[in-house]
């Protein structure tokens, strides 16, 4: 199976730490951060102990201006529970990029943010998987984030798709989505986009994307393509009820659709 090929680096730079600092001097970067959710903020205040709230994460720009790169929930809920100061680190010398990038490192072993959120700093970040997925969907028409004619819904699986196989694969697996069943919420589904992509991802040398797209429109739409992932997955069992087990039900149709009518020595095993 292919190793992940996107990696996030970060320049040498100085680092403080442990360092008391008031919480009404420290902003935020939406760019660089995910989304706020008040509510959680008020369930850590509701809730807090104060010995254990921990150090955020914080970059000083050359300004002298502190911006929090990772704790921004903690940070709120000291300020709702009127507590003046929070322990730190300290990042010296970084642009709103890198502090987008060391968000993600921060984060990728903890308490991951949403996609959508880690998506959206990735591009602040200027991190190439997340750029390079942006730069295919652009030059298709779509977003990410949000099932719609015009927008991609399975932000994880539009991702795994360029981290394993790279942003070519992504823009035939679009391609060969809309040349079977047209634009619509029902072609963008994560299940099978994830299994065009994993077909083009290892088999994509052997084959032609509009012959493709024209198998496995003769198999059905896109909702019929659905229904029957969902339904092959569900007679496997718990243990195949997962995401991971749709898309290489997905993966097998794809196959099966390409080998029709095709002679045994011509065709892909799934």
């Amino acid at each position: 199976m292919p190793k992940a090929r996107y990696t996030f680096e970060l320049p040498q730079h100085a680092v403080d730490y442990g360092v008391e600092v008031p919480v009404r001097n420290l902003n935020i970067d939406p760019q660089a951060q995910r989304t706020l959710n008040e509510r959680r903020a008020q369930n850590i205040a509701d809730n807090m102990v104060r010995e254990a709230i921990g150090s955020v994460i914080l970059s000083k720009r050359s300004d002298g201006d502190l911006y929090i790169v990772d704790g921004q929930h903690r940070w709120r809920a000291c300020a709702l529970a009127g507590i003046p100061t929070i322990r730190a680190e300290i990042h010296h010398g970084l642009t709103q990029a890198q502090e987008a990038i060391l968000f993600l490192i921060k984060n990728r072993e903890s308490h991951k943010p949403r996609p959508i959120d880690e998506y959206h700093v990735g591009l602040t970040g200027g991190v190439p998987l997340f750029v390079d997925t942006d730069r295919v969907l652009e030059k298709h028409g779509l977003t990410l984030g949000s099932s719609s004619t015009n927008g991609v819904g399975a932000v994880s699986g539009a991702l795994q798709i360029v981290d394993r196989f790279g942003s070519s694969v992504f823009d035939r697996t679009l391609t060969v989505a809309e040349g079977a069943w047209g634009r619509s919420a029902e072609t963008w589904d994560g299940m099978l986009l994830g299994g065009i992509g994993m077909f083009l991802g290892r088999w994509g040398d052997l084959v032609d994307d509009s012959e493709l797209a024209r198998k496995m429109l003769s198999m059905g739409t896109a909702a019929k393509w659905r229904s029957e992932i969902l339904s092959q997955s569900s007679r496997g069992g718990f243990n195949n009820s997962g995401t991971g087990s749709r898309v290489t039900t997905a993966y097998r149709l794809v196959a099966a659709a390409w080998n029709k009518g095709r002679k045994a020595e011509n065709r892909i095993e799934a």
